[in-house]
């Protein structure tokens, strides 16, 4: 009785083993692959004088039709206050019970549209940028990243402005200015994270784009841009006792509030949430180093149909 050895058939070789062993042996790698973390940190820095040319340059453009030009940068957060005052301040009455309240207004306007800009700005800046993405090969992030610098370089002309109106209305310059440093780079970190969530978001979904004005406009009644938490919350005695810590805590009132009490020497501590700049740092670490790795995360995706 013969024993008959059964071998298993060879596994055939497909014409795409062929071509990633030709690859391979070659050194190719695949066209948009995502690097590691560590080494797409080190492409962006490498691209960092890319970032800040394509920032300024964007800053420079965004008025170059108009006939003031620059001007624009400081006179669109200027002519938002002055609509808010009148509305809020004077029809709504908000500005009882708040010293300083132009100042704590415009202070309020310059942060928040810093805040808004760069999630409106970074929503669209894969979609409103395909043929950037599909031409050349960069890390995709530098787009959020820069269009946040863009912003805060915005925001610092309009910062000039505001410490002439600061001191217009009788505020004093006071060591406590230095604090607006570190709160402008919290704000920065937390500003970019939120930028590069929707950057990853806006690039799936393009219609997202759409409807961020309503959200950022009900996130910015809610963040007492135009009237004091403190004082609204207090006047409505049937709210729950949750509310006013909850809208206190809440990112941009944060960032808001710090500016504030940095800048204005009758906002005093008692109206900050506890631990304030425990609460600062948390949202930018949490929002910064979160956003960066959610968007690394489908850096191979983008600018692809």
């Amino acid at each position: 009785m013969t024993q008959v050895l059964h071998t298993p058939p060879p596994t055939p070789v497909t014409a795409e083993d062929d071509l990633a062993a030709l690859a391979a042996r070659h050194g190719l790698s695949v066209s948009g692959a995502r690097p590691s973390l560590p080494q797409y940190v080190r492409q962006l820095w490498a691209r960092r004088h890319f970032i800040t040319a394509f920032a300024t340059a964007k800053l420079t453009a965004q008025y170059a039709q108009a006939k003031l030009g620059q001007v624009w940068q400081v006179m669109t957060p200027l002519l938002n206050a002055t609509v808010y005052y009148f509305i809020f301040g004077i029809l709504l009455g908000t500005k009882r019970n708040v010293p300083d309240y132009i100042p704590f207004l415009v202070t309020g306007v310059f942060i928040w549209t810093f805040t808004s800009s760069s999630i409106m700005t970074g929503t669209r800046a894969i979609s409103g940028n395909l043929g950037l993405v599909r031409a050349l090969h960069f890390p995709r992030a530098a787009l959020p990243i820069s269009f946040c610098l863009q912003q805060l370089q915005q925001l610092l002309f309009s910062m000039a402005a505001l410490i002439v109106i600061l001191l217009c209305f009788g505020v004093p310059v006071a060591a406590s200015w230095v604090l607006a440093i570190p709160a402008l780079i919290l704000q920065f970190t937390f500003n970019t994270g939120m930028s590069l969530i929707m950057a990853r978001w806006g690039a799936k979904t393009p219609d997202i784009a759409q409807l961020m004005p309503f959200v950022l406009r009900t996130w910015m009644y809610i963040s007492g841009v135009m009237w004091s938490i403190d004082k609204l919350t207090g006047q409505h005695k049937g709210l729950p006792s949750w509310v006013a810590p909850v809208l206190k805590a809440n990112p941009s009132a944060v960032y808001i509030d710090l500016m504030r009490f940095s800048l204005i020497d009758s906002f005093h501590a008692s109206q900050l949430p506890p631990h304030v700049w425990f609460i600062a740092t948390g949202w930018a670490l949490v929002f910064g180093v979160g956003g960066f790795i959610y968007f690394w995360k489908a850096e191979e995706t983008y600018g692809r149909g």
